[in-house]
């Protein structure tokens, strides 16, 4: 699955913390929500660098991103959310050593940070881990009242897919569009799973839904459908597909298979 690794990187495996101080104790002790009036300057810095560090990341500026991270943690060494950062740039640079223990040092901080724990599971299935990645994936879902729960399913079916387990693959993908029908990069997956598995209506449901409103589908999504029309035996629909396919991204590897009618690649 191509887009396990383009555009569903960004939306499925990237997970930063929303409180970028999260786990800070609150004046008097516990654990509280930390507000403006909690942050020593410290603090204030290691936010201000932190916030740099994520914009360069974002940007494909590793180095520089992690020159920023590396301030936001000396400001602030207990700061979870830059370690979890710092995992997610030594992954990109190819540093499997340091990310690792860049994951583990976010999630020893706060054991409940349930997005540190989706990018280690993440990071584990990009290098072939697919047992560790399914653990971590089961701890981050497990957290209560996690926020990103329809993020890491989708995330975790793309592993299970990638490790040849269509069927838990499918209901991971299936349970993400449950709470969340609303994205396509789902809906985009599960039915290209779905048409490999041979379950054809099903995959042109989910296709569709898949294309969102008119005009916005991508190369890929739109070869699927046009894949799929074939399948159903509605070669007049698969035609529509191309034509659109072939007027908007005409340069594409999409387009190239349509007009060679390399439906079966």
């Amino acid at each position: 699955m191509r887009r396990a690794v383009s555009r569903a990187f960004v939306a499925a495996a990237l997970a930063l913390s929303a409180a970028w101080l999260g786990g800070c104790a609150a004046p008097g002790g516990g654990r509280d929500i930390v507000t403006a009036s909690d942050e020593t300057d410290a603090d204030r810095r290691a936010r201000a660098r932190f916030e740099l560090a994520v914009a360069y990341y974002q940007q494909g500026q590793s180095e520089t991103a992690l020159d920023e991270v590396k301030q936001a943690i000396a400001a602030r060494p207990n700061f979870g959310a830059a370690y979890n950062l710092r995992g997610l740039i030594y992954g990109s640079m190819g540093q499997n050593e340091l990310a690792d223990e860049s994951f583990r040092r976010a999630i020893q901080i706060d054991s409940r940070d349930a997005d540190a724990m989706h990018n280690y599971a993440w990071f584990h299935c990009q290098n072939g881990s697919y047992t560790q990645a399914e653990s971590w994936f089961t701890r981050a879902l497990a957290v209560p009242q996690y926020r990103g729960t329809a993020r890491t399913l989708l995330a975790q079916g793309l592993c299970q897919a990638r490790a040849q387990r269509l069927a838990d693959a499918e209901r991971s993908l299936t349970r993400s569009y449950e709470i969340d029908a609303s994205n396509t990069i789902t809906a985009y997956h599960l039915a290209d799973l779905l048409f490999k598995r041979g379950d054809i209506e099903r995959a042109r449901f989910y296709v569709r839904r898949a294309l969102g409103s008119t005009g916005t589908a991508d190369a890929q999504t739109l070869w699927l459908a046009a894949r799929i029309e074939v399948k159903a035996r509605n070669r007049a629909g698969a035609d529509t597909y191309g034509r659109e396919l072939r007027r908007r991204f005409p340069q594409s590897r999409e387009a190239a298979a349509y007009d060679r009618g390399q439906f079966d690649e």
